[in-house]
């Protein structure tokens, strides 16, 4: 039996891996994957099991400390693919391998931070005395508690001082696991309820109002048949613990406890669905697929193309079928937490009691159940956002990506960056299984991409009636066309006059549908009331001072909001630079849509679906389940709702501002727009009823534009092929992006520049004539939470080797901080 082991330790700096004597009691129970304690320099800190070895690679190693899980918490695929993201993405295992674990069992060491002194002295620096104060305040605080506290200070470099003199004094510390099983006290009945009630009446000297609860106690015990929550029992009968500890005393209940998993699908009640015949197009696509997951076709990636509503979620439904049958389990990952309820109750109605829920809303308790019981094998089918690819599958054998072109795919907001798409794609290829991504606007990389590797490119062409399964053609099910889409130009209603952000044409569309008692959704990519406030006397606008962006206003709160960090302040009541009386709001955002289109149409009941109304948790359940059950006829959103929803009484689509993205800086924005409105186009007309699409916009003759009007993906996809090709755009090239922020913004340019020109040098040197470099520039959004921001990008085949040939060691400037981010979603 092995007796060391190589470990990861989880500290997102540390690239490199150590070995640890296994103490000889654990070592039947340390594998590969198994989350131990163990000490690291000072500190004792949680780390990964990757192998055991049969020697150390140096002559003297400490010991394992302590084990925080008895079953491993990751699979042997798992730690490769967390190394591949480590390789391809330039991060660190510990961190790839840290998001792997649920939240709560991963715990990071830590500082626990005191003062010694109450008064700080004079002689302090600022950032030194607000360390002080916060500890006088709150006494004492972890680090991560300061990071809180003191968001826009380097307070570990002032710290040292403090220590030095004697003012403040740290310790390590490693916190427990944060989660843990939850369990419930229980009651059993050990003898026949008329013996037990027989023995409870012959005891004189209990009072009747006892007796009476002792009885009603074992009548409830009697009928339950088995183990009883004690919570519950004292509800039914009256008992109490008093009481309940009197017949345990008696021999006649036993008490215990038993664990009960947090369960987020513990209220879903779908109807069991039987699954429709497929059309012959789709018969077609599944027998092709079926072929790899019962093993006579090789395993490969599968994209299939299908325009909204063509059934491709039955594809995926055979798919885990099959793949359950052959004792395998499946993968589905959806791009937005909105659409899971949907998505999961799909799932759950065809296999009830099998699928686990996993995303960023559950709480931690739900998340860590909902994992143990993937990893044990109870739950084959899993079905979430990005983070769900990484649930502990026993035994993986099919992995779905639907709307696969969608950007939030991309993790960018906090470390590790990476592309949930191109890591399934990596880890099929790791397991040897098939790949289903979906999509009825792949991207422009994707398409070409499958068609260059000899990916199984598979198409659905038309719609289906999913809501009338009996609606046979012929023998097979019928088909329905895609809804017809018309372009309002809103420069030709304002010369009509027509100052309403409704056009006329979307007015009377709107009220047809209400009289037919159907269904509308309105949509527009802005939250909000007012997307910008300023002075009209002196042209001042309100911007975040984090992140100076314009902040919006909301009526509902009465305030303004930065949507980029969420700063929030009250509306001025004159102008900060010119005291002018004179302040407006100025836009559009989806809560002034909801007042105006309230104000035209009274007798509408109206819906708003935004990351505003949609804050707490069960909110997407909630307003998707009130718009499905025809409780509102006209829904107002953001992109969420472009995104896979199935709606069968919605006839109509309205795009307010179909351009409001086409401007930005960034070459994605053409194939954004017509992905956008494409997919919410795709809403209306999913059922028999038929239905519509309406454009409002300021440039009706935009490329992007017109080929989502027409349903024109390969005209699209023709069109911007060719621009990226001769603009040597991805898929043409790879670009990597380096971002530098700090609080100073001549100190993040600076660093950019020594930085990139130290890039440029090593390429001139190495003779690289494939490589550009772009940049070093202030980044589209210069400041983002108070730090200033400078990019550059290198493109090209070569940056890859270059960067590998280069640590961070050689070109990362200290004290400032460096985000390297692989195949960038944006260049903002």
């Amino acid at each position: 039996m092995s007796k060391f082991a190589r470990v990861s330790v989880n500290i997102a700096q540390i690239t490199d891996v150590f070995d640890y004597a296994i103490p000889a009691e654990m070592e039947a129970s340390v594998q590969p994957g198994s989350l131990v304690t163990v000490p690291f320099g000072r500190q004792l800190v949680q780390a990964l099991v990757l192998s055991l070895l049969d020697a150390p690679s140096v002559p003297e190693v400490r010991a394992i400390e302590g084990l925080v899980d008895r079953a491993p918490v990751l699979t042997a695929a798992q730690m490769e693919l967390a190394g591949w993201m480590a390789d391809y993405y330039f991060s660190t295992l510990a961190e790839n391998l840290d998001q792997m674990l649920p939240p709560g069992i991963s715990q990071h060491a830590d500082v626990l931070i005191r003062a010694t002194a109450n008064e700080p002295g004079p002689d302090l620096t600022p950032v030194q005395q607000r360390i002080l104060k916060a500890l006088g305040k709150q006494g004492v605080l972890r680090g991560r508690q300061l990071d809180a506290a003191l968001p826009k200070t380097s307070w570990r470099e002032s710290l040292p001082g403090l220590l030095k003199r004697g003012l403040a004094t740290s310790e390590a510390v490693l916190l427990p696991p944060s989660v843990h099983p939850r369990t419930l006290r229980n009651a059993s009945l050990l003898v026949s309820s008329e013996s037990a009630l027989e023995q409870i009446n012959q005891n004189g000297r209990r009072s009747a109002a006892v007796k009476q609860r002792l009885s009603n106690a074992i009548l409830v015990l009697a009928r339950e048949d088995g183990p009883t929550d004690v919570s519950m029992l004292y509800a039914e009968s009256g008992a109490n613990t008093a009481d309940l500890k009197t017949l345990a005393d008696l021999g006649l209940v036993s008490i215990g406890e038993s664990e009960v998993f947090r369960d987020p699908l513990a209220e879903l009640k779908p109807v069991l669905q039987q699954a429709p015949r497929l059309t012959a197009d789709q018969n077609a696509i599944w027998q092709k697929i079926a072929a790899q997951i019962n093993g006579v076709a090789p395993a490969q990636n599968n994209l299939l193309v299908g325009v909204t509503g063509s059934g491709k979620t039955e594809i995926y439904l055979h798919a885990v079928q099959a793949a359950l049958a052959r004792g395998k389990g499946a993968i589905i990952l959806v791009p937005e937490i909105s659409l899971t309820p949907q998505t999961v109750r799909r799932f759950y109605a065809r296999f009830p009691q099998k699928v686990g829920l996993i995303h960023s809303r559950l709480s931690p308790g739900e998340r860590y159940d909902s994992w143990r019981r993937i990893r044990s094998g109870d739950l084959p089918v899993v079905v979430g956002a990005r983070s769900a690819l990484f649930a502990p599958l026993p035994n993986l054998g099919l992995i779905i990506i639907d709307e696969c072109h969608d950007e939030s795919y991309f993790q960018d907001d906090f470390r590790p960056h990476y592309s949930a798409v191109e890591t399934a794609i990596a880890y099929a290829r790791l397991m040897k299984i098939p790949l289903i991504m979906g999509s009825a606007t792949p991207t422009v990389e994707q398409l070409y991409r499958a068609r260059r590797e000899s990916w199984q490119e598979l198409h659905l062409a038309e719609r289906i009636y999913a809501h009338q399964a009996n609606q046979l053609v012929d023998g097979e099910p019928g088909t329905l066309p895609l809804p017809p889409v018309q372009i309002v130009d809103m420069r030709e209603e304002l010369k009509a006059g027509n100052r309403s952000v409704l056009s006329v044409p979307l007015k009377k569309a709107l009220q047809e549908t209400l009289d037919h008692n159907e269904q509308s959704i309105l949509f527009l990519n802005r939250r909000g009331s007012a997307t910008y406030v300023f002075c009209r006397d002196c042209g001042y606008v309100l911007r975040c001072p984090r992140c100076e962006t314009q902040l919006t206003f909301h009526a509902a709160s009465n305030d303004l909001q930065c949507h980029i960090c969420n700063y929030h302040r009250k509306l001025p009541a004159s102008c900060p630079q010119c005291s002018s009386k004179n302040i407006r709001q100025f836009g559009l955002g989806t809560e002034s849509l909801e007042k105006q289109v309230v104000e035209q149409f009274p007798s509408a009941r109206v819906l708003r679906w935004d990351a505003d109304t949609a804050r707490l948790k069960g909110a997407h359940d909630l307003i998707l389940d009130h718009f499905t059950q025809h409780r509102a006829d006209i829904l107002i959103g953001t992109k969420m709702l472009a995104k896979g929803l199935d709606l069968p009484l919605v006839t109509l689509v309205g795009v307010i501002l179909a351009d409001v993205s086409l401007n930005l800086p960034d070459f994605h924005a053409p194939e954004r727009t017509f992905q956008l409105l494409s997919q919410v186009a795709g809403r209306a007309g999913r059922s028999g009823r038929g239905g519509k699409a309406i454009f409002q916009t300021y440039h009706p003759e935009n490329y992007a534009i017109q080929a989502a009007s027409l349903h024109d993906f390969n005209g699209f996809y023709e069109q911007e092929l060719d621009f990226r090709r001769k603009t040597v755009y991805p898929p043409f090239t790879q670009m990597i992006r380096f971002e530098f922020t700090h609080f100073q913004e001549s100190v993040a340019a600076q660093a950019a520049q020594a930085s990139a020109e130290r890039f440029a040098t090593w390429a001139e040197l190495a003779g690289i004539k494939s490589m550009k470099m772009i940049g070093p520039v202030p980044c589209f959004y210069g400041k983002r939470n108070g730090q200033f921001r400078w990019h550059f990008i290198l493109s090209g085949s070569a940056a890859r080797d270059l960067l590998k040939q280069h640590p961070a060691e050689t070109w990362r400037p200290h004290g400032v901080t460096v985000e390297i981010t692989v195949d960038p979603p944006d260049l903002l």
